[in-house]
């Protein structure tokens, strides 16, 4: 569901707020009335909207029960809480992005919009807390606003988005092993199978070593992901009458390379577009895994 929603901003995004042909380095320096309003009018509806989803549609068939809380912080091996810092990111980026687009002083943009990822997320957390099967999770609240900061925090630090927070996805043999539990396919998977999940804090190379002979869009990552996992905190042995193989449950820590899709020049405002999409996924490159046990693995491609 939370990807469901961050698609939608994506779109949106993509295609509205960022429509004009410019780099992310260059904002308007008169406030553009129009474009601020409709920036204001779709945020508002995604929200409003996110909201009536939540309580018509997710929770409609669940208990209403008094607000209770839930500590899922060992869940998952924290990859459920890499997720949260994700969505929160992408709001709150396109929530600063947009106004700064529609001439609104960083500042203000600051203010205004980069708290956006906290502000949509927190009625999710509230809503979990009044329903039956879930619960409040302060840890889940720490990892929105971790995504809310990590826009802040570049904007106060290096005056522009620098490192960037990306996401990529890999098909995991856990799912096909798990009757269902993980998905049936792998675009369930994405949904299910936090196996098949990897998060990066992606920066350009040539903000780290001074030098021209490397491209301004190439970028080295430090990443995370988990695996062996068949349960948020113990694997099961079955589910739904069907065994499940014996895993030991991992963390992968990652180095790799990757592509900032922004500092990409073109002149066209399609192919803009299409770049500007894409920052927030992770490509696939050359990756080192080094697994919390210290085994030492290269991949010629990690997804």
């Amino acid at each position: 569901m939370r990807l469901f929603l961050f698609a939608i901003g994506i779109v949106i995004y993509s295609n509205i707020l960022f429509a004009q042909d410019t780099t992310f380095s260059q904002y308007p320096t008169e406030l553009n009335k129009p474009r601020l309003y409709t920036t204001i009018a779709l945020e508002t509806s995604f929200y409003i909207a996110g909201n009536a989803y939540l309580q018509y549609v997710w929770y409609k068939d669940h208990q209403r029960v008094p607000f209770h809380f839930y500590n899922d912080n060992a869940g998952y091996l924290q990859m459920d809480k890499f997720g949260h810092v994700y969505g929160a990111y992408i709001e709150s980026y396109i929530g600063y992005k947009s106004l700064r687009n529609a001439g609104v002083s960083k500042k203000k943009a600051l203010l205004f919009g980069a708290p956006l990822g906290l502000i949509l997320q927190t009625p999710i957390e509230i809503f979990d807390g009044l329903y039956e099967g879930w619960g409040f999770s302060w840890g889940d609240m720490i990892a929105n606003a971790s995504g809310s900061l990590i826009v802040v925090g570049n904007e106060l630090l290096f005056d522009q988005q620098l490192i960037k927070y990306k996401f990529s996805f890999w098909d995991s043999p856990y799912r096909t092993q798990s009757n269902g539990y993980l998905g049936n396919t792998a675009l369930e998977g994405i949904f299910y199978d936090y196996n098949g999940h990897s998060y990066w804090f992606s920066t350009p190379i040539r903000a780290l070593v001074s030098t021209d002979k490397i491209p301004h869009w190439l970028c080295f990552s430090v990443g995370y992901s988990a695996n062996g996992m068949f349960g948020e905190f113990k694997n099961m042995t079955s589910y739904r009458g069907v065994s499940i193989p014996e895993t030991v449950r991992y963390r992968q820590y990652l180095l790799s390379l990757d592509i900032d899709w922004t500092k990409i020049p073109t002149n066209s405002k399609l192919m803009r577009k299409v770049l500007n999409t894409l920052v927030f996924i992770k490509l696939p490159f050359p990756t080192l895994e080094m697994s919390n046990s210290g085994r030492l693995k290269g991949y010629w491609l990690y997804y």
